[in-house]
């Protein structure tokens, strides 16, 4: 599934572009993310998802296939694999940079293939949830970036110093909210429905 997401971030254009080609200013902002080693363009780390009661932890790879400084555009393609064996998740995302009024408009396009329980919520739940994580990230990275917070970036070396972000699991059922009580609701009246009928019939046969 393809989705595309727009963000402003409060700095100039070389700041963010530094940022998000550096994986120890990305992971930080990211939900769930925690950076394990980088590696030239490519990086290790792991994503934590909670699903109602369950909580997968992806462990995956990721690479910039294309970095292009002319444009400020580049595509990172990046896969994981849940650690029980409850799916995987694959994932093409082209960003592309442009100046913006207050800072730098930040276009982001995913190609998204998720099996497994995820999968399940199905393709407009997880556009939801993509939305209020890209909306979370951003917030997180213009806090850093912004001049009130954190020094500002001009290259790869120099980074800004970063405050810690809760390293919490994304809720994919409270991320999505009111959408998955919409699909949950019917199901569980349903089910209640069906144990009355029984209960009743039962009762006329004793």
């Amino acid at each position: 599934m393809k989705l595309e997401h727009r963000f402003t971030v409060p700095a100039p254009v070389p700041e963010v572009w530094a940022a998000l080609l550096d994986p120890e200013v990305v992971a930080p902002c990211l939900p769930g993310a925690t950076l394990t080693g980088v590696d030239g363009r490519g990086f290790t780390g792991t994503v934590e998802v909670r699903l109602g009661p369950v909580v997968l932890l992806y462990r995956g790879t990721g690479e910039f296939t294309s970095v292009d400084e002319r444009v400020h555009a580049a595509v990172l393609r990046a896969s994981g694999k849940d650690t029980r064996g409850n799916g995987t998740a694959t994932a093409t995302v082209s960003a592309a940079l442009t100046a913006a009024e207050g800072g730098t408009e930040v276009s982001v396009v995913t190609d998204l293939v998720v099996t497994g329980r995820p999968a399940q919520l199905g393709r407009g739940l997880i556009g939801e949830v993509g939305a209020k994580v890209v909306a979370e990230f951003a917030e997180h990275l213009a806090a850093r970036l912004g001049p009130a917070e954190a020094e500002r970036v001009t290259t790869q070396e120099t980074r800004p110093r970063l405050r810690a972000v809760p390293d919490e699991p994304v809720d994919l059922i409270d991320a999505a909210g009111v959408p998955v009580l919409k699909r949950v609701l019917p199901v569980v009246a349903g089910l209640v429905a069906v144990a009355l009928l029984v209960r009743r019939l039962r009762g006329r046969h004793r």
